[in-house]
């Protein structure tokens, strides 16, 4: 029987590091004068210990994509040709999670997720170029031209659990097999608003989780209560009762510190609130960060900072304790700031997150290189103001490819007034060429160094020494690669631009080398990004 495809749009120094135990025992979250805390209601806890038995199971939804306005043309050519390969050979195929989500909210996905009926080796045989990957969580890459589409099974997709479910999952009323399948992979999802399937063929949306409510409410909620969610000591089997409507997370550290990450990073990007609940456990489960491992601490931080939600996911870092842990240079920067927990101003450090945005977005994100070399130029700019002529000088020289003389000459020519609120500004001073060049050399020198700073494990545990209360860390998680490619993103000299290097020309940013991280788009990037926040338009 032939099986209708989907439509193809045509759119286009090394210092000793203290032990983990270590780290994680000095970790305290008493409040003192200089670091204000976020206030937490008492029945939030009280709210947590009830009998999960009792717990009201949300509305099941099915929605034709037609009343959500959600249209198949949103969707990705390679995916499709992955969904349709599925499709033809007999199997159930849908969108889940994220993009879906994003979908819904006429937002472009940052990438789509397919879940099929299919084994994971059989879908390795419905692609000439697929490999199964993830040992924990197998899943399959399917190469189409340069794109990678990430196809899952749900015979694969079960958790390991430390306790027996088969006599503990209750079927719901009135469910078939293939709605028992959906549900119970939903169970399995991190936040409500993640746990919407998208069938593009017969155009519905299943939603078991009350996802659409919580969309409907721009807020993050986890799928079962975020105090199992997000469960510290996982060392006791939950009861039966509990498990009657919910299934637990798996007992992992380190899945609870990724949640919480990517709990910040979908309501920065979504501009989603958490639920009492949520908010309470992502602040009082903060020091769990410190068990992740670089790499993914690297990756997380990533995905909240060169996608387009750089600012807000700061500002929500900082709102809930975590920016202490993860970037302690810059929380102490926010703390010297007079900066509150809830505060609705600004200040330089985020406006020039503010200005990376507004040139992101999920399908067009930068190198890590670029939101790293931002963080450096300005702890520099933070503990040794400069005149605007100055940064203005060296930023121009950074898009010239190093050429401090020809930044010189271009900076003596701007007539633009520059952001007097920001005291890493110094008042304008009159510079001759000479001593221009000096302080031009003198400051790229110094961001250099902040940078070496902000590599060394000692000076990040020292940045919140001043502050008795505050939660120590010593966290380092830029990978040596980037510090070197940001390294050579401010090499700076006196004797003309680098070798063989061409500035660029107009203001049209190639996305897909400053994803790549390409020298040229890097520093054009940066360069645009402070220009624009030291002399703004208005």
């Amino acid at each position: 029987m032939a099986i209708s495809s989907l439509s193809f749009a045509s759119r286009p120094g090394f210092p000793l590091r203290p032990s983990l135990f270590h780290r994680i025992q000095k970790v305290r979250f008493s409040s003192v004068a200089a670091i204000e805390t976020l206030d937490v209601q008492e029945n939030v806890i009280k709210g947590n210990s009830r009998n999960l038995g009792d717990c009201k199971a949300p509305e099941w939804k099915k929605l034709s994509s037609k009343e959500l306005g959600l249209s198949n043309s949103l969707i990705s050519m390679p995916t499709k040709k992955v969904l349709n390969g599925l499709k033809k050979n007999g199997y159930e195929v849908y969108l889940v999670g994220g993009c879906v989500r994003d979908l819904i909210l006429k937002r472009i996905p940052k990438d789509f997720d397919i879940i099929t009926s299919a084994e994971l080796k059989e879908v390795v045989r419905a692609f000439s170029r697929c490999e199964i990957v993830g040992k924990w969580f197998p899943i399959c890459h399917v190469h189409v031209g340069d794109t990678i589409v990430e196809v899952s099974s749900f015979s694969t997709t079960g958790r390991k659990f430390k306790v027996d479910l088969r006599n503990d999952i209750i079927c719901p009323n009135d469910c078939d097999e293939k709605d028992y399948v959906r549900w119970k992979n939903c169970l399995q999802r991190d936040f409500t608003i993640n746990g919407l399937m998208f069938d593009p063929y017969k155009r519905i949306v299943y939603d078991y989780m009350g996802g659409l409510e919580d969309i409907k409410k721009a807020k993050v909620r986890t799928v079962i209560p975020a105090g199992i969610s997000f469960q510290e000591d996982c060392g006791e089997p939950l009861s039966s009762i509990q498990l009657h409507h919910l299934l637990p997370v798996v007992c992992d550290s380190f899945l609870f510190a990724a949640r919480i990450l990517r709990a910040v990073r979908i309501a920065a990007r979504l501009g989603f609130r958490f639920t009492r609940e949520t908010a309470h456990f992502v602040k009082n489960l903060s020091h769990s960060l410190l068990r992740l491992d670089k790499p993914r601490i690297m990756m997380e931080m990533n995905y909240m900072l060169a996608y387009g939600s750089a600012e807000a996911s700061l500002r929500i870092l900082w709102k809930f304790g975590l920016l202490e842990l993860l970037l302690p240079i810059q929380a102490a920067y926010f703390v010297r700031d007079g900066f509150k927990r809830r505060d609705k101003r600004s200040n330089m450090l985020l406006c020039l997150f503010s200005n990376l945005d507004k040139l992101l977005a999920p399908d067009r994100p930068c190198h890590s290189s670029l939101w790293v070399g931002i963080l450096a130029f300005h702890k520099a700019l933070a503990d040794q103001p400069r005149d605007p002529i100055v940064v203005a000088a060296f930023c121009l020289a950074v898009h010239n490819g190093g050429d401090i003389l020809g930044g010189v000459n271009m900076a003596r020519k701007i007539t633009k007034p520059h952001d007097i609120s920001f005291h890493e500004l110094t008042k304008p001073q009159d510079l001759d060429s000479e001593m221009l060049i000096d302080e031009v050399v003198d400051f790229a020198a110094f961001v250099k160094q902040v940078l070496n700073w902000m590599t060394d494990e000692y000076y990040v545990s020292l940045a919140m020494a001043e502050y008795p209360q505050a939660p120590y860390s010593d966290l380092v998680f830029f990978p040596l690669a980037v510090y070197l490619r940001v390294c050579r993103v401010f090499e700076c000299s006196r004797d003309g631009p680098e070798k063989g290097f061409m500035p660029k020309q107009g203001r049209k940013i190639d996305y897909e080398m400053l994803g790549l991280g390409g020298l040229q788009e890097v520093r054009h990037a940066f360069a645009r990004v402070v220009f624009d926040t030291v002399y703004p338009l208005n």
